[in-house]
């Protein structure tokens, strides 16, 4: 590969203000709906004057300019490479199974009884699917507290299912009964003799359709503020995410993992729709990232990206900052709230996808002659 002024590479780990509120459900409150955008100055509205008569030699002057910037434009692209920006080449965005449906995201109340956060987050997916939801997300870490201590205590063996794993055979059960698919949030995960930070995504039919373990392990130190070192008792995963499903295909990250750009540009350059994040930011970092976090990673790669987390415990040891969001392919906050407990119902239509690129066309733009990302788990499968 030639030498490139700046060079993203991936891990070589890695493998293949309206208010709403409804008295239904005490979850579903506390709901912000992006407000409209502000209507133009009255300028962009005056009416244009008619246009005077054109002779043909200036009709012709403007078809030529025209055709000039076109081929411009053209030899720019070729000279800067941009699929070469991306090792191995993006794949294209391909078309998805639905233009538009329903999320829902569940800001839930975690406690220290197990058998009622699992019932709990049942009848949460239940009500947001009432509510017309398709696709559900869960928080991260939703079926214990989130603790170095708890983690072993709460862990499950997803991989031998049934009574070993009694979260993850709730989330199958009510997918295949609802035929909606759900991003299940995360939990500790047994396997072996190591645990993860896992989240498990579930088709309509029940099946697993992918298990993504958490990448990046929150290991912080802030002085004063706060210290927490996921990697005491938990192993990092190794592979990227991505899976089609019903409403479109999804790369999955767990909370810390959004800090990492590079992640979600593989997900972009694999075709991805949406990045789902389960995450539990806290009261330092959550005020001054949490929002910044989403939209960047939406706006960098023009795509959906939906948040969870676990509603605001005061008296826990580790304080969530909550406001769970969906963030549109401009960057753009479609639906939050706040920190209370809440079920977000909010409209995802992916048509906007197409049209954001066209507004802005950075897949034509990057300079692959100047840099490059490389996605070292599909170059070691071809």
């Amino acid at each position: 590969m030639k030498a490139a002024l700046s060079t993203l590479i991936s891990s070589k780990n890695l493998p293949p203000h309206h208010c709403a509120s409804s008295s239904s459900s005490s979850l579903s409150r506390s709901i912000w709906l992006h407000p409209k955008p502000l209507s133009p100055p009255s300028s962009f509205l005056a009416p244009i004057a008619p246009a005077k008569s054109l002779s043909s030699s200036s009709i012709g002057l403007s078809r030529s300019s025209k055709i000039h910037t076109a081929n411009f434009s053209s030899t720019m692209a070729s000279a800067y490479k941009p699929e070469a920006s991306r090792v191995p080449p993006a794949l294209p965005l391909p078309t998805p199974p639905v233009t538009k449906f329903k999320i829902g995201l569940c800001q839930l109340a975690v406690t220290a009884d197990k058998e009622r956060n699992i019932a709990h987050a049942r009848k949460a997916i239940e009500d947001a699917a009432a509510k017309g939801a398709q696709l559900v997300l869960l928080p991260e870490i939703w079926n214990g507290p989130y603790s170095n201590d708890s983690f072993p205590v709460y862990a499950e063996d997803i991989d031998a299912g049934g009574d070993a794993s009694p979260s993850t055979a709730m989330l199958s059960e009510v997918s295949q009964r609802l035929k909606i698919t759900i991003v299940g949030g995360s939990i500790a995960e047994r396997s072996g003799d190591r645990l993860y930070n896992t989240s498990c995504v579930f088709g309509t039919d029940g099946k697993l359709l992918a298990k993504h373990r958490k990448i990046h392990l929150f290991d912080i130190d802030i002085p004063g503020k706060i210290t927490f070192i996921e990697s005491k008792t938990l192993t990092a995963g190794q592979t990227p995410t991505i899976v089609d499903t019903e409403v479109g295909r999804i790369g999955i990250g767990i909370c810390y993992d959004i800090r990492f750009q590079e992640l979600a540009m593989i997900y972009g350059a694999r075709g991805a729709h949406l990045i789902c994040y389960p995450g539990a930011f806290n009261m330092t970092t959550g005020p001054l990232h949490w929002e910044l976090l989403q939209r960047a990673r939406a706006v960098d790669n023009q795509l959906y990206v939906a948040t969870c987390s676990p509603a605001r415990d005061a008296g826990a040891g580790y304080v969530a900052w909550g406001h769970s969001t969906l963030v549109g392919p401009f960057g753009e906050v479609l639906a939050t709230t706040e920190h209370e407990e809440a079920i977000i119902i909010a409209e995802v239509d992916y048509s906007l996808l197409e049209l954001r690129r066209t507004n802005l066309p950075l897949l034509k733009q990057r300079r692959g002659d100047l840099y490059q990302l490389v996605d070292v788990q599909r170059l070691d499968s071809q």
